[in-house]
């Protein structure tokens, strides 16, 4: 499954996936998606359709946004906290419309429909999975809450393990189960200096980059807590659980999934399979080359 992202200056995902979608025939797409500039009614009738169209082969990335200058330049100007909570409506209204065979009314904080109604239902059972992001309390809630699979970056094992309980314990009150995925940035090399190597050969490029872009100790995105928690735990050292290196996330101020697998392929593999003991179902794998580093990966990680 392919990631297609979401910025308030990047192309469409629903475009860039309905042409790649097209031309390929088994690769999925997660489809980064954020409240708040198209009505539920209409997202879940667009998601609806792209499911029927790929039978099947589509998720959906909802992010609520962490970051006002972001936001604003969209034309958004509601804060962090209701921002989640217009995810959280949100969320459950793409359930309904998706579920429900009656025309739905609804008065909500964020949104009011009178006799919503979708004639497309999706392509999958019971429906397009949701996947979540989001680190902030609220925004663990609303996960727990709404998503099929909660997001997270990579951060130490202690901490995944910590938070994984914590999101199964609030979902659990809601009478929910869910899954889990992590996002990761592998840096392979056929041996372990190669690997560390080409590490330090990526981190001057972003410092290079992110010169005078980022001030040091801040995040990129003011308002994201998945960011500040990078950033704290770049303080406290390079390198976490052997693998884990934080560096790129200090220099970039964590602007995303900036976290690294250093090492080789057995080393890197052997590293998700922690993850994957502690509840990590899926990953979300990223590279700094988009097209080289997808190709080392499934030559060499994945062969």
């Amino acid at each position: 499954m392919v990631l297609t992202g979401y910025s308030s200056s990047t192309p469409d995902g629903f475009e860039v996936t309905s042409y790649a979608a097209a031309h390929t025939q088994r690769i999925g797409f997660l489809i980064a998606h954020r409240p708040g500039f198209v009505t539920p009614t209409l997202a879940a009738r667009k998601i609806a359709t792209l499911d029927q169209l790929t039978r099947g082969r589509i998720a959906l990335h909802i992010i609520s946004g962490g970051s006002d200058k972001e936001q604003r330049s969209d034309g958004d100007w509601i804060s962090h906290d209701d921002r989640y909570r217009r995810t959280d409506e949100y969320m459950g209204l793409l359930r309904r419309i998706w579920d429900e065979y009656e025309p739905l009314n609804h008065e909500g904080e964020f949104y009011k429909l009178e006799g919503a109604y979708s004639q497309v239902r999706c392509y999958q059972s019971p429906r397009v999975p949701l996947f979540f992001g989001g680190a902030s309390d609220i925004a663990l809630d609303v996960g727990s809450k709404r998503a099929d699979v909660f997001a997270l970056w990579g951060e130490p094992l202690s901490e995944i393990k910590d938070r994984i309980t914590d999101i199964r314990n609030r979902a659990q009150s809601y009478n929910r189960d869910i899954k889990f995925s992590l996002s990761v940035r592998p840096v392979l090399g056929k041996t372990e200096a190669t690997a560390w190597d080409r590490a330090e050969s990526i981190l001057d490029h972003v410092k290079h980059a992110t010169l005078g872009k980022i001030e040091p100790g801040q995040p990129a995105r003011l308002q994201s807590e998945g960011s500040r928690r990078l950033l704290r735990f770049a303080e406290q050292g390079d390198l976490h659980d052997d693998r884990l290196w934080m560096p790129i996330a200090a220099a970039s101020g964590a602007a995303g999934s900036t976290t690294c697998l250093v090492g080789t392929a057995e080393q890197v593999a052997d590293s998700l399979s922690k993850y994957f003991e502690l509840g990590g179902d899926t990953f979300i794998i990223r590279g700094f080359d988009p097209i080289a580093d997808a190709k080392n990966t499934v030559k060499i990680l994945y062969p």
